[in-house]
């Protein structure tokens, strides 16, 4: 009987890996499913919070594959973040080598590289969801929203053009919110920053815009709290609503392909 037993318990570890790895094997048809994709990443998020993070995929076999395999086997996710370093993305999801494809700037803007680089890792290394990642206490809308309120303090010649996405958002928020001002809007601006990346990426990328309206890939929003480890989901109904407005302003872009010579 114990017999039986053990082999039933090999049986079932064995699907279980399989399962889990089946995703691997192709970089097209085998990955889960985008709703399956983000529970994976909330079930990451509760581990790191609950300090029960399984670390995995970091061991040295992870690093043999890296150096030889193609990552769009693996990866199941894009995240654009913060550069901030207290967001550390692979950590708070407890994922590992080739898990997320993260791209990382100064208040999760989304301007040409960075719409270029989600491309990348939506239609190349077919990762089927992308996470807009705002936190909180973010540096970047907190210099924004002091410089539109009137006192903000001297950049750095690159920053203004880096942040400068960010100061509809702030103003968004200070519009919806008029008695909020100084650091009790900045929360509601850092999360108003969010949509703002994604209703940039929809207006600059045709290709993303195309993914998303077939069901192949998911945009969610989200907020990080580096206080607490934890990540709010924003409604996702809120992407639809932004994506439908996008469809109807004659300003997006309409030429998914670059053309010869760039």
């Amino acid at each position: 009987m114990k017999k039986v037993m053990r082999t039933f318990a090999c049986a079932c570890c064995l699907l279980a890996a399989t399962a889990v790895s089946t995703h691997a094997n192709s970089s097209s048809a085998q990955k889960p499913a985008p709703a399956e994709i983000v529970k994976m990443l909330q079930d990451g998020n509760t581990r790191f919070v609950a300090n029960k993070a399984i670390n995995p995929h970091s061991d040295t076999q992870r690093l043999i594959q890296a150096g030889k395999e193609d990552q769009g086997n693996y990866a199941y996710a894009t995240v654009i973040s913060c550069s901030d370093s207290r967001v550390p993305v692979e950590r708070i999801f407890d994922a590992g080598v080739m898990d997320i494809f993260v791209v990382r700037v100064a208040g999760n803007v989304v301007d040409v590289d960075e719409a270029g680089s989600i491309e990348y890792g939506l239609l190349h290394v077919n990762t089927p969801v992308l996470v807009v990642l705002g936190h909180t206490q973010c540096g970047a809308v907190t210099a924004v929203t002091g410089a539109v309120e009137g006192h903000g303090h001297a950049l750095e010649r690159n920053i203004p053009p880096l942040v400068d996405n960010i100061e509809p958002a702030v103003k968004k928020a200070m519009a919806a919110h008029p008695d909020k001002h100084g650091k009790d809007v900045i929360p509601y601006a850092i999360e108003e920053n969010v949509w703002q990346g994604i209703d940039d990426l929809f207006m600059r990328s045709p290709a993303v815009r195309e993914v998303v309206k077939s069901g192949k890939v998911k945009v969610v929003g989200a907020m990080y709290d580096v206080a607490t480890g934890k990540v709010e989901w924003l409604p996702e109904a809120r992407v639809s609503e932004i994506l439908q407005k996008v469809e109807q302003n004659p300003a997006r872009a309409m030429e998914a392909m670059a053309t010869a010579g760039h």
